[in-house]
């Protein structure tokens, strides 16, 4: 069974690669022609997001420099410790709904610590894979199409992000152990 996903992992990127080509030359569609025209259409968009990309860089800038994401760490203590929730991760699970990168540094940084195949290490890797960076998206793609009101995108996004931070937990406890 590891055999094999092994091989279907190892040949995936590959055969889309190639797939789409042929798939593109079948139906007569000119895919390079296709792709430069969209590229076209994508860069005002991409200057246009521009100014709202810079502006959550800095805040996240902000969050981290000023000490809030250790002040808000050091209040959830004590519910971490109550449901045995390991508190190293915690960080990633704030740090995730605001920036990717800045949130695959910190899970890095726990594999680094940890391993890649310790609990924390799994729960890192699974929780990256289950939260989106919900204030990025909303920031950047919001901003560019010129939507105000996302009060309840916000709300929604969070609570998703929320509840793929505990599933993680829950899951990788169920399947690994903790």
């Amino acid at each position: 069974m590891m055999q094999t996903i092994s091989f279907l992992s190892a040949i995936a990127i590959p055969a889309i690669l190639a797939f789409i080509p042929l798939y593109a030359l079948v139906r007569g569609v000119p895919a390079y022609e296709s792709f430069v025209e969209g590229a076209k259409e994508g860069f005002p968009t991409a200057i246009q997001i521009i100014p709202h990309l810079v502006g959550m860089m800095v805040a996240v800038s902000i969050f981290r420099e000023t000490g809030a994401l250790q002040f808000y760490l050091s209040l959830f203590k004590p519910l971490l410790a109550w449901i045995h929730f390991p508190e190293e991760v915690l960080p990633l699970g704030l740090l995730r709904p605001i920036t990717g990168t800045g949130a695959l540094a910190y899970a890095e940084n726990l594999m680094s610590t940890y391993g890649p195949d310790s609990f924390l290490g799994r729960l890192a890797a699974t929780m990256q894979g289950s939260t989106d960076t919900t204030l990025y998206v909303l920031t950047v793609y919001f901003g560019a199409v010129g939507i105000r009101r996302s009060l309840y995108a916000v709300k929604v996004g969070l609570l998703a992000d929320l509840t793929g931070v505990l599933a993680s937990w829950m899951i990788v406890l169920w399947v690994f152990g903790g």
